[in-house]
Order: C-alpha cells, then structure tokens, then sequence
C-alpha cells in the first residue's frame, strides 16, 4: 500500500477536488480512510464504491450508503450490512434466508427486525451454525423455542443471549423439562469418543482447541454453564451450585457475577485457583467480611483486584496501597470518594495514597496545589496533568524531580509552549517527555523539531500541524513510510504539495507511488545546495 496516500485520505484539509481524484486511484486501504471522511458526500460515496467494491460495507456503516445505493446482487456484503444496521428491506432478508451461502445466512441471523417468517426460516435451517446465531440474538419468545433444539450448539448460544427468560436459562443450567440434546459440533464430524488436540495441525478443522464428546457433548454443555453462568439473567439458585463445581472455569466464571449470597462469596474466597479469587476481589457485591479476608491474601493479583473494587473500605484500600502496585489508574474507590474523603487521602502519611488521590482530574484547588508541592515524586507525578495548574507550578515540578516527572508535566493541558520548548530542548532530554510534546496542542515548532529525533516520538510530530510546512514536506520523503503517513495528514501541508502527491487517475488504482518525486520542488533549498 502507499502509506502517503493513506495518509493524504484522512488529510482533514484535503481539497475537495483532491478527495475526487484520490477516490479515482484508491486502492482497498485508501478506500477504507476515505470512507470514514467527514466530507464524504453521497456522490463521493457512491463513485467509492463503484472504483472499490469492497468499501461499500464500510460506506454503509458510516450511514453514507442507503437502500437504495445498494444492488443486493452485485453487493450482498453491503445489502447484508445494511440490513445488520436495521436499514435493509424485507424483500432482501427472505432472499438470503434461502441463499446457498452458510456465511451469509449466518450473517442475516444477527440482524435485528427479521420478519417472522424469516425467524421461522432461520431457526430451522440445517446448519446449526445458522441457528445458533439467530439464537444468540433472538427475542425471549424466539430463545424459549430454540431452548429445546436438538443440536448442543444451538442451545450454547441460547444460554449466551441476555434476553432469554431466567426459566429458561435455569432449565438449560438444570436440565429439567428439556430433553437431551442429539447433537454437538464434535460428534456431527468425528467419531466419538473424540478429544480434539489442542496443538491440531489440521487446516480443514474448525473445532475449537479441546472440544470433547463421549456422546454426552461434555465440552458444549460445559460452554452452555459457562454462557449461563456469565448471563446475569441466569436466577441465582440456579449458579449457587458451581461454587463447588470441580471446574475451575465454572467457578471462576461464578465469581464475577454480582448477585452472590455472603456463604457462596466466602467459599470462593477460599477457593485455591488465585484468578478466582482476584475476580472475586473485584466484584462489586463483595461484603465488607469477604472484602477484608482478602486484604490478607498473599497473591498480588487478589490484592490488585480489590484495590479496583468499588466497595473498598477506604482504610483497606490505604493498606492494600502500601503493598500493592496498581499502575497509573484511577480506582472507582477513588473516584467516588467524598469530599471529606478526599480531604483524608490527601493528609494521609502514606505517599501511595495521596499519588491515588492524584490521579483524579477535578480535585479541589486547595488540594490539588498540595499535591502539586508533595515532596513525593510520585505524587507530583500522578498530579502533573491535573488542569488548572499553573506554569510556575509546572516549573517548579522539574525543578524538585527532574526527568521523574517531565513527561507527565508535558501531558498537561495548560503547559505553555516555552516550557513544552524548554523540556523539548533539554540537554539530555527525555524520550517520554518528547513524545508527549509532539502530542501536546501547544508545541511550539521548535520544540516539535526537536521530537523528530526520538523514533517514537516522530509520528506524532510529523502530524503535528505546527510543524513548519517545508519540515513536513521533507518527512514524506523519508524511509520510515508511518513518519511519510502521518507528515501526509498533517493538515498544514500546502494544498500544491497534496495535489503533487495524488497520480493521475489513468495510473490505476495499483499505483504503489504518488507524486514523492514531485514534492522536492517545494521545499526550500538548504544551506548546501545554495552554495552550488
């Protein structure tokens, strides 16, 4: 693909006359950029699709085709599209209903509105794989007839849907009133007894890794209980049971579900699979007695996952930020905490609570100002990007910590562009710090200048509009073809330049290079070249 022609069809300052001729050269990539324009009227739309088939699904889904743009014939992924997005006809639906292609009946399942009559065709379809899709999307109604099918899969899918009524998803947890399935994906293809390898070399297998049928279909109906036991709709008493399941997958997905009674949260809390736990910890309907047992617990995972528990005691959660290491995240604990709250975080001795604290972006100014001046470093770390912070605060935050905190103070919304220049132009400055400036709307051209000698730091910068023109223009020369992408979209690029870039369209959509050789003749001769 041609990266600078990628980069030219998201050009938010592209001429129009450039978007038409660029759509009359795109290939598959450019088409899919040029889709997602903002610009893109009907009749560009239109002319899209015609030169690249394929991104008239696309087109579609960015609401620039209708109905009547599409020929269900000639483009079914587009009309099938269309009719996902609720915007199909009728007439359409009945006909991929009885289309020989698995894939696109399958495809019709997911989508919302069927006419009954195409329900009815669908739900009895002989590809299960076409009726568990409709299942996986279908009414309450539609679910509680497809409760029953014969085939393992079809109800799999049922106990996935949340709109399948809770007796329902109890009956297929349960078994009870429903007769045995005949059929699973396994034993439909292989003989059974049958254990699928999980290292299968096979390319014509479809089965998932570890699929397994002794002619009780043991692994879809493990994934039916597993589906039922993730469905919130799923009643209660139905799951209670799998807090002892000998399958750590059932009760691991047990131990996310937020209607636990205390006794089945305090089995789990003890359960010996550490990922259980570190669900457990997480969920949100954890007392306060479960909560504080696992405090306690010595696997860091567990601690980290009741440190994001919503619940947390506030004195458990100022422990677990002794010991625990979360990352730069703001925790729910934190960011519903009161004022009052947030007045004790903020004096607490503990410096990994106050950085807690930090991270929120809308403290008081009285407090947001402490933190700013905490001794800690990772304290004025987290509070670096919190607006309203003054440059002289921001100053003084390099001043005290230097490099530890000179990428977060160049996140910062209100850092001015002398001191984005400044921590830009370091001696030695640092590598994170200058891919955060050439991300910062406020940096200046030099300070810009100076990020394009970090290579992670030079897409972004080439991107940046305040880039001088003639620095831009170098870049989509150069060999690094993401740094040529990015200095295409810079929407400050001169309009010549652009048009220079777009081949002609009777160079074919295959065309690999745009104008590139075109482009030196707008950039301003250098010292050397004057000299000769």
């Amino acid at each position: 693909m041609n990266h600078v022609l990628w980069g030219l069809a998201r050009n938010v300052s592209l001429p129009a006359e450039l978007v038409d001729r660029l759509i009359a050269v795109a290939d598959g990539d450019v088409a899919a950029c040029l889709a997602g324009r903002a610009d893109l009227t009907r009749e560009r739309a239109l002319a899209l699709a015609a030169h690249v088939p394929e991104s008239a699904v696309q087109l579609v889904r960015e609401g620039r085709l209708t109905a009547v743009d599409v020929d269900p014939l000639a483009q079914p992924d587009a009309a099938l599209a269309l009719l996902e997005e609720g915007a199909g006809t009728a007439a359409w639906a009945r006909a991929f209903a009885a289309d020989p292609a698995v894939e696109r009946r399958e495809k019709l399942a997911a989508c919302p509105g069927l006419p009954a009559d195409v329900v009815e065709a669908l739900a009895a379809d002989p590809d299960a794989r076409v009726v568990a899709e409709l299942a996986l999307w279908a009414t309450p109604e539609v679910a509680t007839g497809l409760a029953g099918h014969p085939h393992a899969e079809v109800r799999r899918a049922v106990a996935d849907n949340p709109r399948t009524p809770a007796a329902v998803l109890a009956a297929l947890v349960t078994g009870a009133g429903l007769p045995p399935a005949r059929q699973c994906l396994v034993c439909e293809r292989e003989q059974t007894p049958f254990v699928h390898d999980r290292r299968c070399g096979r390319l014509d297998c479809e089965l998932p890794p570890g699929a397994s049928c002794d002619g009780s279909h043991e692994s879809t109906v493990r994934d039916t209980y597993r589906a039922a036991l993730h469905n919130p709709a799923t009643p209660t008493d139905a799951v209670i049971p799998f807090s002892g399941h000998p399958s750590a997958l059932l009760r691991w997905a047990l131990a996310s579900r937020r209607d636990l009674t205390p006794e089945v949260s305090r089995q789990l809390a003890e359960d010996p699979v550490p990922g259980i736990r570190a669900d457990l910890a997480e969920n949100g309907s954890a007392d306060e007695t479960v909560i504080r047992t696992l405090a306690g617990d010595r696997d860091h995972d567990v601690r980290r996952g009741l440190a994001h528990n919503p619940h947390v005691p506030l004195d458990v959660l100022i422990d677990l930020s002794r010991t625990t290491r979360v990352g730069p995240t703001l925790l729910p604990r934190i960011a519903s905490a009161s004022l009052a709250e947030v007045e004790e975080l903020a004096g607490s001795p503990v410096p990994a609570a106050r950085m807690l604290l930090a991270l929120r972006r809308d403290l008081p100014p009285g407090i947001r100002d402490a933190l700013a001046a905490d001794p800690d470093a990772k304290v004025v770390k987290a509070i670096a990007p919190h607006p309203g912070l003054h440059d002289v605060q921001l100053r003084a935050m390099i001043e005290r910590h230097g490099a530890q905190v000179a990428a977060r103070v160049a996140t910062n919304p209100d850092a001015t562009p002398a001191l984005l220049d400044r921590l830009a132009r370091a001696e030695t400055p640092v590598k994170k710090a200058l891919r955060a400036i050439a991300r910062h709307p406020r940096a200046p051209a030099a300070a810009l200048l100076a990020c394009l000698s970090d290579e992670k730091a030079r897409e972004a910068a080439a991107g940046h509009p305040a880039l001088p023109p003639h620095v831009v223009i170098d870049l989509l020369t150069g060999l690094d073809r993401q740094v040529a992408e990015a200095a295409a979209a810079n929407p400050s690029l001169p309009p010549a330049v652009m048009g220079d870039l777009v081949p002609p369209a009777r160079e074919g959509r295959h065309r690999t290079s745009g104008g590139a050789e075109r482009v030196a003749d707008h950039r301003p001769p250098t010292e050397g070249e004057r000299s000769t």
